[in-house]
């Protein structure tokens, strides 16, 4: 007997929720592994990488069907400048997406208070990276500074929205059988393992501020600045939406103008047969 499946038209407040879900997922599993691994000294910079493209790959399972799995305020702008996201969504998303980063790490720093107070009693810089990125991961003998984090950030970031967009692409060889999340996934661990050193990869505003404001309110006095003490906080927010961006018009730029035009081509994420209410 045939059934008839009900569809539920998809609200904001719908979309900001899986937003809010598939970022506090990522963080518990990223901030959570870096947390593992500096004062709990149980694993390695390769334990932080997979644990992170894993952090990515479960959250936008967790979001994809709801709002389009973006989980990255960079890689929204980017969609609404070159995929036609509506803008009027754009600040909603973000906040959310903040919101469910803080409210992740506020979890990792309950957690873990007792072996952070172990590891820095004093709640410094020397743990300060467990919630946010620092130049030259808290280095002083790199020579890594506020503007080389910021290249980096702009670097990694277009890598990351270049190769989303091949993935999601279905004009392209995009991955079958709802593999896009895992290919994701894949992609973030091999940005960690090839570009962690000169700003510990944020690759997304939400992903570092909403850690790094946590941790201010829960004891990090010097969360806001850099080893040097330096203002760093906007790094890597300012650094991964240009990335995004540029990342962006490089993929239609090499890739995407030379496609075959599809009728089929939908928003990145999204299921066709369902509307979106204001």
């Amino acid at each position: 007997m045939a059934t008839t499946e009900t569809v539920k038209a998809r609200t904001l407040l719908a979309e900001c929720s899986a937003e809010f879900a598939g970022t506090f997922i990522l963080i518990l599993f990223g901030v959570g592994v870096v947390a593992q691994v500096v004062a709990g000294g149980i694993g390695d910079h390769d334990s932080i990488s997979w644990a992170w493209g894993i952090g990515v790959t479960m959250g936008v399972y967790v979001s994809a069907r709801i709002s389009g799995a973006h989980i990255n305020p960079a890689v929204t702008i980017a969609l609404a400048a070159f995929r036609g996201f509506a803008w009027r969504k754009v600040l909603p998303y973000i906040v959310a997406q903040f919101l469910g980063a803080f409210a992740a790490a506020l979890v990792v720093r309950w957690n873990y208070d007792k072996v952070l107070q172990h590891f820095d009693p004093g709640l410094t810089i020397k743990s300060q990276g467990v919630f946010s990125t620092l130049p030259g991961n808290g280095s002083t003998e790199l020579g890594v500074g506020m503007w080389g984090g910021f290249l980096d950030q702009i670097i990694g970031t277009a890598i990351l929205m270049l190769v989303i967009l091949a993935i999601v692409d279905l004009r392209n060889t995009a991955p079958m059988a709802n593999l896009g999340p895992f290919m994701i996934g894949l992609l973030v661990v091999g940005i960690g393992m090839a570009w962690g050193t000169l700003a510990g990869y944020a690759i997304n505003p939400a992903r570092d501020f909403g850690p790094r404001l946590a941790s201010f309110l829960t004891g990090y006095g010097g969360a806001f600045k850099d080893q040097f003490g330096d203002p760093y906080f906007w790094v890597p927010i300012v650094g991964p939406i240009i990335g995004a961006l540029i990342g962006a018009f490089l993929y239609d730029l090499l890739v995407g103008r030379h496609l075959p035009v599809s009728d089929e081509d939908e928003e990145p994420g999204r299921v066709p047969d369902e509307e979106t209410t204001a």
